[in-house]
């Protein structure tokens, strides 16, 4: 199987007055793992949608390869989708659920019974294939499923929140089954969640969404590092927020002063003196220190601290806010308990100030 490529070429989409997508270009490579990650209703599934040929944009156009796909239904498209729901048929054969797609293309049952039966042993499923759909456990409904939309050998297979129906540990296991499945087959993968995890996890790329626009597109590393947007900023991971106003510059970094004090941080190129900006740490880059020297420190309160075996996340109040702080579990969290005062560091190179705008949650 060999994956193509996507072009969204200025596509929008509009019901009555309400943009869902508004005027999106883009291209995903062949064999590319991208996915579309954003909050409900900010065009995700949409795009999905189009590309599948279940919508037709509004404006623009839909290319994979470097085929218009205008007016070419979702039966002739070099593509499958995988639904929410998966979609299976409970009283059919596990076989026959992942040769459905042959059979309709009228392709001679034992080719389809010879094919189904790869298809399962590729997704680990090969002495399941005379079960009934209904026998099986929700992550191995899952890779029935994925195995039915490989059957037809798409060039392209679009996965619309596939794994949001499975407990942690599951959807943690499938996220690895999913990466490793289409690194074999070599398919392009169009993935829509509103996981982060799932995301950075198993994406080459990212688009962060938000209504109906893309705020950032990158690699993982770079939409977690280097977040663009105050809403990248704290829809992808945990941060803390300082808002205040830049007074000082010095290179890359400048300095914030916000309610909590004067705050160091690295600035993005557009910022200058006196513009409203948010100061951004994430948790795991603050520390609780006693006495060392340290660009930034903010003296707190604890209000709880949640212990997670190997880590132990500290919630703290300071002057206007809460902060958090993610630590390793070194044994000796007694220092740190409900109504200790700490003093929380961080280092200038760790913050990113960006300029003020939409938060993704308060």
């Amino acid at each position: 199987m060999n994956g193509q490529s996507i072009t969204l070429d200025r596509v929008a989409m509009r019901f009555g007055a309400f943009t869902a997508v508004d005027g999106i270009s883009m291209r995903i490579e062949p064999g590319e793992f991208f996915s579309f990650l954003g909050p409900s209703g900010c065009g995700k599934t949409t795009i999905l949608r189009m590309i599948s040929g279940f919508m037709e944009p509004s404006e623009g156009r839909v290319l994979i390869g470097d085929k218009d796909m205008a007016g070419i239904g979702p039966n002739r498209r070099p593509t499958a989708l995988i639904f929410q729901n998966l979609a299976l048929f409970p009283l059919m054969k596990v076989w026959e659920n992942v040769a459905f797609g042959m059979e309709v293309r009228r392709v001679d049952k034992a080719t389809r019974r010879k094919k189904a039966d790869e298809l399962l042993e590729m997704v680990a499923l090969g002495n399941q294939g005379d079960k009934l759909v209904s026998e099986l456990s929700g992550g191995q409904k899952q890779r029935v499923a994925i195995a039915r939309a490989l059957a037809v050998e798409p060039s392209v297979l679009l996965l619309d929140e596939p794994l949001s129906a499975l407990d942690l540990k599951l959807r943690q296991h499938m996220r690895a089954e999913l990466r490793a499945l289409q690194r074999r087959t070599g398919v392009t993968f169009v993935y829509i969640t509103h996981d982060q995890g799932e995301a950075l996890t198993m994406s080459d790329r990212i688009a962060v969404m938000n209504t109906g626009r893309i705020e950032q597109m990158g690699t993982p590393k770079e939409i977690y590092d280097r977040p663009q947007t105050a809403f990248c900023a704290t829809f992808v991971g945990e941060n803390n927020a300082f808002a205040g106003q830049v007074v000082a510059m010095d290179g890359d970094i400048a300095a914030v002063d916000t309610p909590m004090g004067r705050l160091l941080g690295r600035r993005t190129s557009s910022m200058k003196e006196g513009d409203a900006a948010i100061l951004f740490v994430r948790p795991e880059r603050c520390r609780v220190i006693q006495g060392e020297a340290v660009d930034n420190r903010v003296d707190t309160k604890v209000i709880r601290l949640d212990l997670e075996g190997a880590y132990a996340n500290i919630v703290a109040e300071g002057p206007g806010r809460e902060l958090s702080v993610h630590l390793t579990n070194q044994g000796d969290l007694s220092a740190t308990g409900p109504g200790g005062l700490v003093t929380i560091g961080f280092d200038k190179h760790a913050a990113l100030i960006l300029p003020q705008g939409q938060l993704a949650r308060s």
